[in-house]
């Protein structure tokens, strides 16, 4: 069973999940302006989108990328600012009203409490999220939250690979010589990068190889995840 250890709120560890960084600055963005301006289909406004771009420092996102591929970016093109957007709205953090975006009472008081922040937010962002919401359902994998951390627990211990992962939760690929693997792909977009995101995992993607691109576990995993696995973890030499 998956269980999460709540983190004292003045831990550094804590700004190392670039979800827990992004949310609070987030919030210091609506203070200090009042809210975030939302368009008319009530998405988060280029102004904000713009600014979390070149403030958020996240993964695979850097500003320069961005707007390598657009001239203006709108949320559906920053894809972890529509994820912060739905988080804060489905756990009653944050709120529309008059053409803005506007944390609440709650949300504004739990801002000042990032252990627990992260107990409410990181767990909701993992399991309750839709990361396949665009896949076909042909690329839908088996598998649930629970066998995922329990196996990357084990095997990602002393550093992995995706390709390894892929292995041991799915098996080689039909053909094994395959260019585009789907399975490994879609773990991918719904396990691992989530993780990533969330902080609890680090990808090293030095290697050209898509597969051959590293997975470590991270220090905020081995200080806030439990699971059941723990009593199989053989000792790190550092």
């Amino acid at each position: 069973m998956t269980s999460f250890k709540t983190l004292s709120n003045d831990d550094p560890i804590l700004l190392t999940s670039p979800l827990i960084r992004g949310v609070l600055k987030t919030a210091e963005y609506i203070e200090a302006n009042g809210g975030i301006g939302l368009t008319k289909s009530g998405m988060f406004n280029r102004k904000f989108v713009h600014w979390a771009a070149a403030e958020f420092d996240w993964p695979g996102y850097s500003e320069e990328e961005l707007f390598s591929i657009n001239k203006v970016l709108n949320e559906w093109d920053f894809p972890p600012v529509g994820d912060i957007h739905t988080l804060l709205k489905e756990l009653k953090l944050g709120r529309h009203y008059k053409g803005k975006f506007l944390l609440t009472k709650t949300g504004k008081g739990i801002m000042s409490y990032p252990g627990r922040l992260m107990s409410e937010l990181v767990p909701h962002f993992l399991f309750r999220l839709n990361h396949g919401s665009h896949l076909r359902a042909k690329d839908q994998i088996l598998g649930n939250w629970d066998i995922f951390l329990n196996v990357i627990n084990v095997k990602a211990h002393h550093g992995t690979t995706r390709s390894a992962l892929r292995h041991a939760l799915y098996g080689e690929p039909n053909p094994p010589d395959s260019f585009h693997d789907s399975i490994a792909s879609t773990l991918y977009i719904t396990v691992l990068r989530p993780l990533s995101w969330a902080g609890l995992l680090e990808e090293d993607e030095s290697s050209h190889l898509f597969l051959n691109e590293g997975v470590s576990k991270t220090e905020l995993w081995r200080r806030t995840l439990r699971l059941d696995t723990d009593m199989h973890l053989t000792p790190r030499v550092v």
